[in-house]
């Protein structure tokens, strides 16, 4: 495993390759996920100057298990978080293929703007409250938007404390969390077998 240093000099990298040529008007920090700025970290690209200690800001719960943080600031972070942060969590996502992270590792990594991330644990935390309350009162299952997988971990955390069994379902992009009734099982997931016979017949429908 390369070190630290080297990964947070290859994620600076990789940011100064993708900002500079595409004209956004932006600056990042890379932090230590304590708030803390690294000496250099992202000094070609511009980046504000380190500030007190008592002004940094302290990184989003859903970030404080990364080992590197990016913070974005500029006009143009606006542009990243469109769309609910399309382009923010896309150069994440590069990001973690550039230091080789394998799938489940990926919250190794994190990105955020203007407190993007926090906002939105938030804002997942408040639907995870609105859907135990319909389950409970409905007796039915209740299927959320889809999802990265980022977020849909942060859900199923949420949701644990309710005692209500969980389950992700869908591919790719489309994959998604569903809240059961207590006492109803999810449904099993799909074998290799059945998710590629699935993939060969919707192959043949085209």
């Amino acid at each position: 495993m390369e070190a630290p240093e080297v990964q947070k000099q290859k994620v600076a990298d990789f940011l100064q390759t993708l900002i500079s040529p595409g004209r956004l008007n932006l600056k990042f920090n890379i932090l230590a996920c304590n708030g803390q700025v690294q000496p250099n970290a992202s000094e070609s690209a511009g980046a504000v100057e380190p500030v007190p200690a008592s002004t940094k800001k302290q990184p989003s719960s859903s970030s404080s298990d990364s080992q590197i943080c990016v913070e974005f600031t500029g006009p143009d972070v606006s542009l990243l978080l469109a769309r609910n942060g399309e382009l923010l969590l896309a150069m994440e996502h590069v990001a973690a293929k550039i230091l080789r992270f394998e799938h489940e590792e990926h919250d190794r990594i994190s990105f955020d703007a203007n407190n993007y991330k926090l906002l939105r644990h938030q804002e997942l935390r408040m639907a995870a409250e609105a859907a135990i309350e319909r389950v409970r009162r409905t007796g039915q299952p209740f299927a959320f938007a889809p999802m990265s997988s980022r977020e849909r971990r942060l859900l199923h955390l949420e949701l644990a404390a309710s005692g209500l069994p969980t389950a992700s379902s869908g591919e790719g992009a489309r994959r998604f969390v569903v809240l059961y009734p207590e006492g109803e099982a999810p449904p099993p997931a799909p074998s290799k077998d059945d998710r590629a016979q699935a993939i060969r017949q919707r192959f043949r429908r085209r």
